[in-house]
């Protein structure tokens, strides 16, 4: 059977496409870390798993060059979508729910690829958590990772390194299109080292070694707060609103955000009593704030009645080119609309946006242009190509200023909940 590693002229041919739509997805896509990543030996990736597909789009586009991916394998069922996604270079991994028998006779077969891969230098990412949560924290780490990390280290551990790279994917919101992200590949784990002169132990105490240093090194790589703190809404709620006007810098920004939250659960830790009231005023205030549709942005930037007439005024001027781009671009937001509608995961939205972009878009641009060239002089054509290009995101971001605009003027004129927000 053809590895999954191996070259693929398509493949290559339309990586460079996705990746560019992908990035285009966010309005900063920020990598920072890349010098982590070893030069030399085998490596596997571990993940953050919070955004469904969007994960694996954003890591794919994060450095050059093709990869391989392993992901759930109840979604392998059917032969046509399993074929798929074999060309899209990804493996299945079965879980206790997809049955024992499932486990037993198909991940051996896995494992034996994702070694292979690795062997020959391929970069194998996994998403540890198992499942995807959009939440600012980590659940348990499954032992797939470091089964594959040793196996690999059994095989080829006298003749090169292997190491597990901790990655985290850090968004700036995990539903709304066109926000931001931060991929930050963090420290690696040197597998080989760790399983040096322990031949004789039994594995599953090298694996908790393993799993205890992974999760850690994730957890330094995003905005993390304990996944058993029954405070995480307030936490995050003060961890933005605490940030005020935020760093432009996505990597400051993240280290804004951790250095936030330390703040506030020392703060707990300290005074207990102290913080139970805060919080509780923290999530009354964030209640009201949702109910008013007033966004957290808003609260962080504290808009003067200057800036938001300033705002007003540009909303006017660009509100003739956004009634344009919502024309050319309607079938591109009325078909995602429709399929949003029945998503019952909120978290697959951005990739329903992206994929939708992806394929109707550059329909758009072939045809846009096309009648452009055709009716229009040419300096004509140029600039409305140009716009055709820029369209989609133009009438995204647009939408969003003047969601945010409406939310700073229910700001300034309700009394009443700025009331409750001097309470925190």
């Amino acid at each position: 059977m053809r590895k999954i590693q191996n070259d693929d002229k398509l493949y290559s041919l339309l990586k460079p496409f996705v990746d560019h739509h992908t990035r285009k997805s966010f309005t900063r896509y920020q990598v920072i870390g890349r010098e982590n990543i070893p030069t030399e030996g085998a490596c596997v990736f571990g993940s953050n798993h919070c955004n469904t597909l969007m994960d694996a789009l954003v890591l794919l586009a994060s450095t050059k060059g093709k990869k391989v991916f392993i992901a759930r394998g109840d979604i392998f069922n059917k032969p046509t979508i399993a074929k798929l996604l074999r060309w899209t270079k990804i493996l299945p991994i079965f879980r206790m729910r997809d049955g024992i028998g499932a486990v037993r006779d198909k991940n051996g077969d896995t494992i034996e690829q994702a070694v292979d891969v690795i062997h020959d230098e391929v970069p194998l990412y996994l998403f540890p958590e198992a499942a995807h949560r959009t939440k600012h924290s980590l659940r348990p780490i499954s032992k797939g990772i470091f089964h594959i990390a040793l196996e690999a280290n059994r095989n080829f551990g006298n003749e090169k390194p292997v190491y597990i790279v901790p990655v985290g994917l850090e968004y700036g919101d995990y539903f709304r299109f066109r926000s931001t992200l931060l991929v930050k590949y963090g420290k690696p784990i040197n597998v080989t080292e760790l399983a040096k002169g322990r031949e004789n132990e039994n594995e599953i105490l090298i694996i908790n070694d393993l799993k205890a240093i992974l999760s850690q090194r994730m957890s330094e790589l995003i905005s993390f707060i304990p996944d058993n703190d029954e405070d995480y809404e307030a936490i995050w709620e003060m961890t933005k609103i605490k940030a005020g006007k935020r760093p432009c810098a996505l990597d400051k920004r993240l280290e804004q955000n951790q250095k936030n939250i330390a703040e506030i659960i020392d703060f707990k830790k300290k005074e207990p009593e102290k913080a139970k009231t805060l919080f509780d005023n923290v999530l009354e205030f964030t209640k009201k704030r949702k109910e008013r549709k007033i966004s957290v942005k808003t609260v962080e930037n504290m808009p003067s009645i200057g800036k938001v007439l300033l705002k007003t005024l540009l909303m006017l001027l660009g509100l003739p080119f956004f009634v344009v781009a919502a024309a050319v671009t309607c079938p591109i937001w009325i078909v995602a609309y429709f399929i949003l509608k029945g998503l019952k995961d909120k978290a697959f939205r951005n990739t329903v946006n992206l994929c939708v972009e992806l394929v109707l878009h550059p329909l758009i641009m072939a045809v846009g242009s096309t009648l452009l060239f055709c009716l229009a002089p040419w300096e004509i054509a140029v600039l409305g190509s140009v716009f055709l290009y820029f369209s989609y995101v133009f009438f995204f971001d647009f939408g969003e200023f003047v969601r945010i605009l409406m939310s700073d003027w229910r700001w300034i004129f309700n009394n009443q909940i700025r009331q409750v927000f001097r309470k925190i």
